[in-house]
């Protein structure tokens, strides 16, 4: 009786084995599982033990963590874009609407502070806002055509504000791109009606400086005629007479065909040659 006993029961022995042998797999994989981490290409791991942000920040690639009481946050450290519109006042009290487009990044070395100090809705918390408030800013130190006029200006001094507002939160500027500075119609009307009545002022100032100088010209131009007229007064004496004489007669002898004319009365084609 002993011996059945000890044979029935067998089987079952087997089972539980096989069952406590499953659960421990189980476990040991979910061990394994719950102790590596890989962090994505242009992200960053956060480590959070218990609740609370360790100073270790996980690069790209396999990492290890301690099962169950750490935890790890991945954080894109690559470049991202925000775009917006945002409405301002100029120094002449415009309203300006402007869309300024923003290239930044995290710091892959604070990622864990800006974590723990803002969270992962930092584009919400701190860039938007930041960007209006720069603009607002530098805005404000320019008249509405100044901001037309001087816009590279205006550009630059926008992203030095920004990047020193950003900075403070590990949040590095890369770029920005103002896109479009948009008024009232009043005022576009106006910048037009200002700048057809400067062409026409240059016009009129060309205009004004053409005829001085066509003046200049014909004025220049009468005063050397006169001049030369005076100088060939000058150089007019009796042997130049006599000489324009004597190639007058040569000239007419050299067109003369031999024959006499019928009617007399002028002057002979001949030179007096007994002269001396």
């Amino acid at each position: 009786m002993e011996i059945n006993n000890v044979t029935k029961m067998t089987p079952k022995s087997g089972g539980v084995k096989m069952i406590i042998t499953i659960i421990v797999a189980l476990l040991a994989g979910l061990l394994i599982f719950q102790s590596v981490t890989i962090i994505q290409a242009g992200h960053r791991g956060v480590v959070l033990q218990l609740g609370a942000v360790q100073p270790q920040v996980f690069d790209e690639g396999l990492h290890f963590k301690i099962p169950f009481a750490q935890t790890v946050i991945p954080m894109e450290v690559r470049v991202q874009k925000s775009e917006s519109s945002q409405t301002s006042a100029s120094r002449d009290l415009q309203t300006v609407a402007t869309t300024i487009a923003v290239n930044h990044h995290l710091d892959a070395n604070n990622v864990n502070k800006l974590y723990q100090e803002v969270g992962m809705d930092y584009t919400a918390r701190i860039v938007d806002p930041a960007i209006a408030e720069a603009l607002k800013a530098v805005t404000a130190q320019y008249t509405a055509e100044e901001l037309i006029s001087k816009r590279p200006e205006v550009s630059t001094k926008v992203k030095e504000l920004l990047k020193e507002k950003l900075s403070a939160y590990h949040i590095l500027l890369d770029e920005i791109n103002i896109r479009e500075f948009k008024f009232s119609e009043e005022f576009d009307r106006s910048i037009e009606a200002k700048q057809i009545a400067e062409q026409q002022a240059l016009k009129s100032k060309l205009d004004l400086e053409r005829i001085k100088i066509e003046k200049e010209q014909e004025i220049t131009k009468a005063q050397a005629q006169a001049e030369a007229l005076r100088l060939q007064k000058q150089e007019v004496t009796p042997e130049l007479i006599q000489l324009r004489q004597i190639e007058a007669q040569l000239e007419a002898i050299r067109r003369w065909d031999g024959k006499l004319p019928n009617v007399t009365g002028g002057a002979m084609p001949f030179i007096n040659v007994d002269k001396q």
